[in-house]
C-alpha cells in the first residue's frame, strides 16, 4: 500500500516541477523578445521615450498627468517634455518658450551596450539653444531614465518607458 503511495506522490511532484520550468522558460523567452525588440528600436534610431515622472536637481520627483515624450529618428530628435527647476540666464518671458521642447537635426548618437544588459546612449544636440546633453538610459524590460543638461538651467531626470508597439 505504502509503495503505491510513494509512487504517485514522486510523479505528482515531478508533474509540478515540469510546469513550474515550462511557466519560467515562457517568462524568459518573453523577456528576450521584449529585449531583442528595444535592442533593434535602439540600434534603428527609431523609438519613442515616455516620462511618467520628472525629479528636478533641487525639488521632489513628480509625477506626469499628461503624455510628454522623445521621439529619436535617424535624422531628428523631438523632444516635447517638461521643465520643472532654476534657470540662470537666458529665461523666457513667453509663456509659449517653456520646459524642454525642441526639434534637432544636427546632433551627435553613441550608442554604449551596458554589462549586465541594457544601453547607454548619449545625444549631444548642435542646433539647440538651451539642451546641450540628453543622457538616455534603457533597460531589457523596456524601462528607461533620461537625463537633460543645459548651460543655463538646472539638470532634470526623467523616469518611464520605451514605447514597444510600432504604430
Amino acid at each position: 500500500m505504502k509503495t503505491p503511495l510513494k509512487i504517485s506522490l514522486t510523479f505528482f511532484l515531478m508533474l509540478i516541477i515540469v510546469n513550474a520550468n515550462a511557466q519560467q522558460t515562457a517568462k524568459q523567452i518573453k523577456a528576450q523578445e521584449k529585449a531583442a525588440s528595444i535592442k533593434h528600436k535602439i540600434d534603428n534610431q527609431k523609438y519613442i521615450f515616455i516620462a511618467q515622472y520628472a525629479q528636478p536637481l533641487r525639488g521632489t520627483q513628480k509625477y506626469l498627468t499628461s503624455e510628454y515624450d522623445l521621439h529619436v529618428k535617424k535624422d531628428s530628435v523631438i523632444a516635447y517634455l517638461p521643465y520643472f527647476g532654476r534657470a540662470y540666464m537666458d529665461v523666457p518671458y513667453n509663456s509659449t518658450d517653456e520646459g524642454i521642447k525642441f526639434t534637432s537635426t544636427k546632433f551627435d548618437y553613441k550608442i554604449v551596450e551596458k554589462k549586465k544588459g541594457g544601453w547607454s546612449i548619449t545625444i549631444v544636440l548642435h542646433d539647440v539653444r538651451r539642451t546641450q546633453k540628453l543622457l538616455l538610459d534603457v533597460f531589457a524590460n523596456g524601462s528607461a531614465t533620461l537625463q537633460a543638461t543645459s548651460n543655463s538651467r538646472d539638470a532634470i531626470s526623467f523616469q518611464g518607458y520605451i514605447k514597444d508597439d510600432d504604430k
